[in-house]
């Protein structure tokens, strides 16, 4: 049961706002069907997680309900109609499609997975978007799944691990451009205004994103979860490229206070990490090569630990193993660390280049995009 409502998590959008209650009708067929067989509709009302369920009669099924705006939902396709207490990951036959106002028809044979979805927009539009992005997916998933597997030699190798930082950012450019004509192309869709959400995230660019918003049609923007989005967009202009850099004092590991501005004059790596974080470790090399060739030069580091109450310990041994001989200072709260916040850092590693002026020069800069970066402020090194 737990595993069936997780995997359905993933598939709700995290935010809805409340609009004009729109009615739908989901009539399936599911030819092969033969009670006591049910389905299952998971979607969400506001706030709310909604469940819905209806027997399988001569092969057929209809669910009507309401939605605030359009929103992801799955049917599950109990086959012999054992509950869903008895249900997991290995046995569940789910359909991923939109909640829209209207009559959506489902048509299926033995597989609701395999199963049909038309008579709506939305589904014919994200159909089309998927069969652009999935190709994509599994890239990504295989370069992952790769990785996963490496030798331990691979794993600890930093060009390995530069190249499969590569692989993932290639497959990241090939889905944002992807998404990015979409956006262009259907002003008026509302999948444009869920795909604009998902270019975004702590480190992203506001400029391009603000444009493709000014772009959508008044009928999306005038939706609640729109302006939520224009919001998010505007809070993004803090920590962008050109913005001066949010100061913020917080304590070393000797308890002595550091204040970012205080490395005014200097080019300085804002660097996000924990001693817990796998990612971080295995970017670490990369940054003490950075900091090793260009600390003449006028740059250097700052790092910020996220690391978790009473976790001193583990925080120092970390930073003496990885050889990070640059600032470091922590407030030890884990998530909620003050300077985290205060660049809504979310996930980890993260860091901003900041110039001698207190500028953002730089964002998110991991592996040969760090070195190219700083080669690029310091040509001849």
């Amino acid at each position: 049961m737990k595993k069936i409502f997780l995997y359905i998590a993933l598939f709700i959008p995290a935010i809805t706002f409340a609009q004009t209650p729109q009615q739908f009708t989901i009539k399936g067929k599911i030819a092969n069907a033969v009670p006591p067989a049910k389905v299952y509709l998971f979607y969400t009302l506001g706030a709310n997680r909604m469940v819905d369920s209806c027997a399988i009669s001569v092969g057929g099924f209809v669910i009507t309900g309401t939605v605030l705006n359009p929103v992801n939902a799955t049917l599950l396709y109990d086959h012999k109609g054992v509950g869903l207490e008895k249900l997991d990951n290995s046995s569940a036959d789910m359909l991923n499609l939109y909640l829209e106002s209207g009559m959506i028809g489902v048509n299926a044979v033995d597989s609701i997975a395999a199963g049909k979805i038309t008579g709506s927009v939305l589904n014919d539009d994200n159909a089309k978007l998927m069969a652009q992005l999935t190709p994509i997916i599994t890239k990504a998933k295989k370069i992952q799944y790769d990785a996963q597997r490496a030798t331990l030699a691979q794993q600890q190798s930093v060009e390995y691990q530069n190249f499969v930082q590569g692989s993932l950012k290639a497959a990241q450019t090939q889905q944002q451009t992807v998404l990015t004509t979409y956006i262009k192309n259907n002003p008026k869709s509302y999948l444009s205004l869920l795909a604009l959400s998902s270019l975004g995230g702590p480190t992203a660019d506001p400029a391009p994103l603000l444009a493709m918003y000014n772009s959508l049609d008044p009928s999306l923007k005038d939706m609640e979860v729109a302006k939520q989005l224009k919001k998010s967009i505007d809070g993004l202009m803090v920590t962008s490229i050109g913005a001066v850099a949010p100061d913020f004092t917080q304590a070393d590991a000797d308890g002595k206070p550091v204040k970012l501005s205080s490395f005014r004059g200097k080019y300085v790596l804002l660097d996000f990490w924990a001693s817990w974080c796998g990612p971080c470790r295995q970017e670490n090399p990369n940054v003490v090569r950075a900091y090793n060739k260009y600390k003449s030069k006028n740059f250097t580091i700052l790092g910020v630990s996220l690391d978790k109450p009473g976790a001193k310990d583990a925080w120092q041994a970390a930073v003496k193993a990885d050889g990070l001989v640059w600032t470091q200072v922590s407030d030890l709260k884990f998530w909620d660390n003050e300077a985290a916040a205060l660049y809504a850092v979310r996930a980890i590693p993260q860091n901003y280049l900041i110039d001698p002026q207190g500028k953002i020069v730089g964002k998110n800069l991991r592996g040969e995009d760090l070195e190219k970066k700083l080669a690029e402020l310091f040509p001849g090194s």
